[in-house]
């Protein structure tokens, strides 16, 4: 398979590095750890949504838009990359984050992402009672009246132009693989909106990628997450020139660490985070990666992996959002 690639901006600082974990590794008695630092991506902090919003912005421009419209959580890393894109490249962007406006009470929740959108100076809207995709759409709608060409960006960037960006990290991961000799038995990461995911599985086929990727689910049942993943994957080939492909049986995703829902840090975060800290100096975040590193530390206590296999886990980035969390993340 050849994928026909799209026009894509440069943002991101590619190749990101692969790192090993024998730290960590060491710490678990478990197998051999690797790490893909997409944490260092740059733009605002890095992370996943830059690879997306390559192909995004990219799109964007060739259509003549001059505002990005976007959608996340309070903080959402994919708004403050977004919003850093848009910056970057002289447009406008609106940014419809769930929920209520922080109040003159409540001024101390401006921090982490949402501090940085401000800095960036992204236009923030608030949801409310009301559905994302509908204040969305209306934000849109207003802009156009003002005389503006939005460009509105699914949750996550998660459509066939941002899944595009991990279909390409999967040919700079074989490469790297393939230059360092190394063999990977496993992928693991977070999966939330499904686009990183899709991009993934895609890519690994493309690519020949022979090991497993498994996701840890953030905030949906695996059914759920499956079914999303694959018609993303399926429309991204499509997208690509690869014509039906049928990836069903390569998506993977494991929701045993929902724990009390999205953002909500409990102790598997908690001692993710300090332990990647404390033992490789590697900062995780408390939505995403914290969850993601919490299960993969899970699964290598009670056996799931070899001593004699070799584990990647995608750091998807985060960061930025630690300072929110403060109050959750330290042990007073």
């Amino acid at each position: 398979m050849t994928p026909k690639y799209p026009d894509r901006v440069t943002i991101a600082h590619l190749p990101t590095p692969l790192e090993e974990m024998p730290r960590l590794s060491k710490h678990l008695s478990g197998p051999r750890l690797f790490i893909k630092r997409d944490d260092q991506t740059g733009l605002a902090t890095g992370g996943n949504k830059t690879r997306k919003l390559e192909f995004l912005v990219a799109d964007a421009l060739a259509q003549g838009c001059d505002y990005l419209v976007t959608t996340g959580g309070r903080q959402s890393n994919h708004c403050r990359q977004t919003a850093a894109a848009a910056a970057k490249f002289g447009l406008g962007c609106s940014l419809v984050l769930t929920g209520e406006a922080p109040t003159s009470e409540t001024q101390t929740a401006v921090s982490g992402n949402l501090l940085l959108d401000q800095l960036l100076g992204a236009h923030l809207y608030w949801t409310g009672p009301r559905t994302r995709q509908e204040v969305m759409l209306d934000v849109a709608a207003e802009l156009r009246t003002m005389g503006h060409k939005p460009y509105v960006i699914p949750l996550g960037g998660s459509n066939v132009m941002g899944a595009t960006g991990y279909v390409k990290a999967m040919e700079e991961l074989t490469d790297q693989l393939q230059a360092e000799r190394l063999n990977v038995d496993f992928i693991v990461f977070a999966s939330s909106s499904g686009g990183t995911q899709a991009g993934m599985v895609l890519g690994a086929a493309i690519y020949n990628f022979p090991g497993q990727i498994i996701s840890i689910s953030i905030d949906h049942p695996a059914a759920e997450l499956q079914t999303q993943v694959a018609a993303l994957a399926t429309a991204t080939a499509t997208h690509l020139g690869l014509g039906t492909v049928s990836l069903a049986a390569r998506i993977d995703v494991n929701d045993d660490y929902l724990g009390e829902g999205y953002a909500i840090v409990g102790e598997t975060e908690r001692e993710a985070i300090q332990m990647v800290a404390q033992i490789e100096g590697i900062l995780l975040d408390p939505v995403y990666t914290g969850r993601a590193m919490g299960g993969l530390i899970d699964l290598i206590r009670w056996g799931a992996f070899t001593r004699g296999q070799t584990v990647l886990f995608w750091h998807t980035g985060g960061a930025a959002a630690l300072p929110a969390f403060a109050d959750k993340l330290i042990n007073n």
